[in-house]
């Protein structure tokens, strides 16, 4: 067998960032962390730097506005996966140009992890930041490095903890008595675990069949719409929940009076719940694959599996 990929991760202490560096570490990837300094004397930060070390990753020093210290990183690695979050997803061209003046990476992981960009009809400021991400992708085509991007829709922990209400409890929790419903609940969107995303994300590494392709995470069994899912939340905890619907005319209304980062997450679901974005379209087989049937012994953690923790 060929020796499996080395792995570099940005933004690997970030939210989607530390799924992906563990999942990387023990699927025997060599996995290696672009870290700032003031990362690991950021208390906040120590848990997951903890976690890191006991999984044998390497930590490399550097920067995302440091165009010399992303060389020497790169050097070290086969592969480059950005994690980055919101604010720095136009920023990403830095790392385009270093793996170009490096040469040798076999493949780059833009950080998208959400909607195919190319598919969406969000409105603001989701509109913006799917906008950021579809320009880095052309950056990327216009560069010709190796590359593939994963449209892994909803993070169950993200949106599904909460039923995905507009403005969900602290902690986020399904609620028990009544029930916002996004437009009129029809349209289907797709929540994976956020473990699962990172797990088939890695697979994709070293396997020829994604290369330069866009790999869909699209379980059958995590397909709801959002009718479906106050259905199967009402079965689990025998009771039936006031359902308020909000219709669209009322979801633009509140993005455009709701601050960040509430207003952000509005515009995902009108994009998502409204529009349909996650599933009106059929991947298109000359540029996209399914990942639940590329690697159909990855066992994923299914919605009804996921919400039963809260009964």
């Amino acid at each position: 067998m060929a020796a499996k990929s080395k792995i570099l991760i940005v933004g690997g202490s970030g939210y989607v960032g530390k799924f992906m560096v563990e999942a990387s570490a023990k699927a025997g990837h060599p996995t290696y962390v672009l870290l700032r300094h003031s990362t690991l004397s950021n208390h906040s930060k120590s848990h997951i730097v903890n976690n890191f070390k006991t999984l044998g990753v390497h930590f490399l020093f550097g920067d995302l506005y440091d165009h010399e210290s992303l060389v020497k990183a790169i050097k070290e690695v086969d592969v480059v996966i950005s994690t980055v979050g919101h604010d720095q997803l136009p920023d990403q061209c830095t790392l385009i140009s270093a793996i170009k003046e490096v040469g040798h990476i076999k493949r780059f992981f833009p950080s998208e992890f959400g909607n195919d960009v190319d598919r969406v009809r969000g409105v603001e400021p989701a509109k913006s930041a799917f906008a950021a991400k579809a320009k880095v992708r052309r950056a990327l085509e216009a560069s010709r490095i190796p590359y593939t991007i994963v449209s892994s829709n909803f993070f169950d922990d993200w949106f599904l903890s909460s039923l995905a209400q507009p403005e969900p409890s602290t902690p986020p929790f399904p609620p028990r008595d009544r029930v916002f419903i996004i437009g009129d609940g029809n349209p289907k969107a797709i929540f994976n675990k956020e473990e699962d995303i990172a797990t088939y994300t890695i697979r994709t590494v070293d396997d020829p069949r994604t290369l330069n392709k866009i790999v869909y995470v699209r379980p059958p069994k995590n397909i709801y719409s959002f009718n479906d899912l106050v259905s199967l939340w009402e079965n689990k905890i025998g009771k039936t929940l006031q359902k308020i619907y909000i219709p669209e005319a009322q979801v633009l209304k509140n993005i455009s009076e709701a601050e960040y980062p509430l207003n952000m997450r509005l515009a995902l679901y009108h994009s998502v719940f409204v529009k349909g974005d996650q599933t009106y379209f059929d991947i298109d087989p000359s540029i996209g694959v399914e990942a639940t049937a590329l690697y159909p012994d990855i066992k994923y953690t299914t919605v009804d599996q996921f919400l039963n923790k809260f009964v």
